[in-house]
């Protein structure tokens, strides 16, 4: 599997093109997140095949709700600052690299 290194946090494990895909779709509007303590995410209306990876970026702090709603509705999901974060810095590494 490729992977992009976190260049603002060596301690940080890499970061894979799956993750990345998932943070994007987030970005550009087309994911939700059922409310729950272990959130699923959708991407253009579908399941993610990846919830475990889905859960991660939940419990990691880099995908939230847009809004509040009731336990397991499916709302429009959002990125965290910190989310913005890894976007952007693996984004800018490629960049650099390309």
């Amino acid at each position: 599997m490729n992977t992009t290194t976190m260049v603002d946090d060596p301690e940080r494990e890499p970061v894979s093109r799956r993750v990345l895909a998932m943070l994007r779709a987030v970005a550009a509007g087309r994911a939700e997140v059922s409310h729950s303590c272990e959130p699923d995410l959708y991407v253009d209306g579908l399941g993610c095949c990846d919830q475990y990876t889905a859960h991660q970026l939940a419990s990691g702090g880099l995908v939230r709700p847009a809004v509040v709603g009731a336990l397991g509705q499916r709302v429009r999901a959002e990125l965290t600052p910190a989310g913005r974060a890894v976007l952007s810095t693996t984004l800018s590494a490629s960049v650099r690299a390309g």
